[in-house]
């Protein structure tokens, strides 16, 4: 009898259109489904011009370039917020059911992982308040911890200042049938730690000439690298932000950095776009997620990370409880020994 498989590729696809979709919407196919084009280098542009365009981003010219730039990603970045709403707000119901369809091939690419022996780095990187989190929740919590972790680091310790940069990261990587999702990441330098000063101009450099030779090395070792960019408008960001602030249960989720980053929000967006220019790269490329609308962004995220994985499940076959020991001879010890919880609800 023939042995019924899922495949992996057709695993991330969605079955049924959105709510409120355009039936027009262009889908990719092949090899080209999901290629990254940057918005920044213009239609047309080349990645060439692209990187040209901000090889002086630390200069005079290229702060006047970046303020240029800058402008010009605001126009995207409100374009696509607009493009968002019209999509309209996918329905709960809509977004329960297909989550709960894209988190049981994850179990089933969970059971492939772990089978083949594979090792897979997912790094989730962006704005504040962009729903890397939330996403990283949805994924995780279908999974087996002890096959797919969340390597989420804090600030660096004095000793590990010290260190290679890259090393603190280096003992977070998985070993065989092991996927870690990275809550930021090594990217760090190129953002949080070059605005806020936190790094000299030599090692900023060095990182961003490095990264591509590391994450080559990583790549050339056998570990699957995926890499997301979660990108959010500056009005839902604000409209996020003031949710926290007034929310006492969320108010963990601000932190002085995090109000900072909003005052730089022109600071991070030329740091993004060196970063993206030295570091988006034909083996290691950044897919951009539009995250103003978080079901979506969750969505279109678990599907992409699918299909970027090819797997196979076979099912297994299905578990049947064996009878409960029993031995009348056997008496529990009385209630009194033991301490129980207050019953306060």
């Amino acid at each position: 009898m023939a042995k019924a498989k899922t495949k992996g590729k057709e695993a991330g696809k969605t079955n049924s259109k959105p709510e409120g979709k355009a039936k027009g919407k262009a889908k990719g196919k092949g090899k080209d489904a999901g290629k990254p084009t940057s918005k920044a280098a213009g239609k047309g542009g080349s990645k060439a011009a692209y990187e040209a365009a901000h090889e002086g981003a630390g200069t005079a010219s290229g702060r006047a370039k970046g303020k240029a730039q800058s402008k010009a990603n605001g126009r995207v970045a409100q374009g696509m917020a607009e493009a968002d709403r019209a999509l309209g707000k996918l329905k709960k119901q809509d977004y329960e059911a297909e989550l709960q369809r894209l988190q049981l091939e994850l179990v089933k690419l969970q059971e492939y992982i772990k089978e083949e022996g594979l090792r897979v780095v997912v790094v989730f990187e962006g704005r504040d308040a962009a729903g890397k989190g939330g996403t990283i929740k949805r994924i995780n919590e279908a999974m087996n911890p002890r096959v797919c972790r969340i390597a989420a680091l804090p600030a660096p310790s004095d000793r590990e200042r010290t260190q290679w940069y890259f090393q603190r990261y280096v003992a977070e990587l998985p070993a065989a049938g092991e996927m870690v999702l990275f809550d930021r990441s090594w990217y760090n330098r190129a953002g949080v730690e070059r605005v806020m000063g936190f790094c000299t101009e030599e090692e900023y450099q060095e990182f961003l000439r490095a990264t591509p030779l590391f994450e080559e090395m990583l790549l050339r070792s056998n570990i699957k690298l995926i890499k997301y960019w979660f990108s959010v408008s500056d009005d839902e960001q604000e409209r996020r932000f003031q949710d926290r602030l007034s929310d006492p249960s969320k108010h963990w989720k601000l932190s002085p950095m995090d109000l900072e980053s909003r005052r730089r929000w022109v600071d991070y967006s030329r740091a993004k776009d060196v970063m993206f220019a030295r570091t988006d790269t034909r083996l290691s490329p950044w897919w951009v997620v539009e995250a103003d609308n978080k079901r979506r962004a969750r969505l279109n995220t678990i599907s992409h990370l699918l299909s970027g994985i090819p797997y196979e499940y076979e099912p297994k076959p299905p578990l049947e409880l064996p009878p409960r020991q029993t031995d009348p001879s056997y008496i529990r010890p009385p209630r009194e020994t033991q301490r129980y919880v207050p019953e306060v609800y």
